[in-house]
């Protein structure tokens, strides 16, 4: 050990040989051009009048019409792809009608047939005291006249009744 703090001690001793020796370890060395002042005058052009550049207008209106080209181009390209995603969904949308308004025809065609069913209609006319019709008070239309007044002017003779 005695070594290694002579090696310690020589090296304290030759910095302060050398003249360098700091008082605080941790001050930061200059930077560079740091000894170098900017200065600023206070300029005032409020009395100056800018002039009219006769090309600039000329410049100013090629650039709006560059960028009037560039946007009819621009829509020109997005235009047809925007159409075709919306015909897309119209497309679907009137599919999805299509088979709603299928299945509602399904579904009354079902009612019908449920509500015209000679059983249906049997009951109902047994719940109303309907009779079949007697064979005098049926009339053939063939196209003919009967003799006398129409059928549908005649009334019928019902037993019982009037």
């Amino acid at each position: 050990m005695a070594t290694l703090a002579a090696i310690w001690k020589r090296g304290n001793s030759m910095a302060a040989v050398g003249g360098v020796r700091e008082s605080d370890p941790y001050v930061l060395r200059g930077l560079p051009n740091d000894g170098v002042f900017f200065y600023s005058k206070k300029i005032d052009n409020s009395r100056l009048i800018r002039q009219a550049d006769p090309a600039a207008s000329e410049e100013c209106w090629s650039a709006v019409g560059a960028g009037a080209l560039l946007l009819m181009l621009g829509v020109s390209i997005v235009a047809p792809h925007v159409a075709l995603v919306r015909a897309g969904y119209q497309l679907e949308a009137a599919k999805a009608e299509r088979q709603t308004l299928l299945d509602q025809r399904r579904e009354l065609e079902v009612r019908e047939a449920g509500l015209l069913s000679p059983s249906r209609l049997n009951d109902i006319a047994k719940a109303r005291n309907l009779t079949s019709p007697m064979s005098s008070q049926v009339f053939h239309l063939d196209g003919q006249n009967p003799p006398g007044n129409l059928a549908s002017n005649q009334t019928p003779n019902v037993p019982g009744g009037r």
